[in-house]
């Protein structure tokens, strides 16, 4: 990849990987149906003027209840989900079960998507990462019931971004840019929690911390990162730029763990190593190009007389 390129992936790695940080910093203070309407609000007051001024919005005509039905799927309910889980369970714990996204993609593609097929070593991820789940809920949650509670709702939320991901293919929806379609989900998102959020605002004024929380999440973590996610994508390719997918947990459950003091267990180890060669291998387990190249290369070399292997 260029230099721009790997620029770019490093900033989506960070931007995808601290969110469950300053969710869980937020919740503390604030319901979490706040939490959610302060940051898909700061992300909306961002990303609107951004697509009027880009003029990307005069192409959602006549598809507007389509994309509020996603904004629903997608936002809203994930969103929520994830910030109610976190009341009770770390958020390294929650990043590893966002993780398992795409192998919920893979499961629900058998009912709703026939053209995505999950046989042969797609199938063998498949149950690779549904086995790092049952890890993850049976070594470190174990039977402790408010755990499990947290732990259902943040898979729920997968769930929703795994049905997000099928909704988004469909014609309806693809041929829309992206842009425009980001900046109406939060504003629907905002619209339909307000209601909600109205009800719970707080007694007195967050802390600072708190409130640093919901910038970041907003501003960096939704706004930034959309736009940042929609230059990587121009840039290097949807296949390389989802890759970000297998950085995110590595880089929150480190920041869980040194931040906030979060337990680093060998149930989160073998969690994250399974689930992230279940959701590789069950999405083709396919290297990005330039990397799949370099890995024939080095073995092409290998296999004609003496390892090249660590040599520049």
């Amino acid at each position: 990849m260029t230099r721009k390129g790997w620029m770019l992936f490093i900033a989506m790695s960070v931007f995808w990987g601290i969110p469950y940080l300053f969710i869980k910093i937020a919740v503390r203070e604030l319901d979490p149906t706040v939490v959610v309407f302060a940051r898909v609000g700061i992300a909306a007051a961002v990303l609107l003027p951004v697509a009027v001024h880009r003029k990307v919005l005069r192409q959602l005509r006549g598809r507007w209840l389509a994309i509020a039905a996603l904004a629903c799927v997608q936002i809203v309910g994930p969103f929520l989900l994830i910030s109610y889980g976190e009341q009770h369970i770390a958020s390294s714990l929650t990043s590893l079960l966002i993780a398992a996204d795409p192998l919920l993609v893979a499961l629900f593609a058998l009912r709703f998507d026939p053209g995505e097929r999950v046989d042969g070593l797609r199938l063998v991820g498949l149950l690779i990462g549904m086995g790092g789940v049952v890890t993850l809920l049976g070594l470190d949650v174990g039977g402790d019931q408010q755990k499990l509670l947290g732990a259902m709702l943040v898979l729920l939320a997968a769930a929703g971004y795994a049905l997000g991901a099928l909704l988004i293919k469909r014609p309806a929806i693809a041929a829309l840019p992206s842009l425009g379609v980001v900046a109406v989900e939060c504003v629907t998102a905002t619209i339909v929690l307000s209601p909600l959020a109205a009800t719970r605002l707080p007694s007195k004024i967050p802390d600072l911390e708190v409130i640093v929380s919901l910038l970041v999440l907003g501003l960096i973590c939704t706004a930034l990162a959309y736009l940042t996610f929609f230059a990587l994508v121009a840039e290097v390719g949807a296949s390389r730029g989802t890759v970000i997918t297998y950085v995110n947990p590595a880089i929150s459950v480190l920041l869980g763990v040194t931040l906030l003091g979060e337990p680093l267990t060998a149930a989160i180890i073998a969690g994250f190593l399974l689930i992230i060669l279940g959701s590789w291998l069950s999405t083709g387990g396919i290297f990005p190009p330039s990397l799949g190249h370099l890995l024939r290369t080095r073995l092409g070399h290998s296999s004609g007389g003496g390892s090249r292997w660590g040599q520049p």
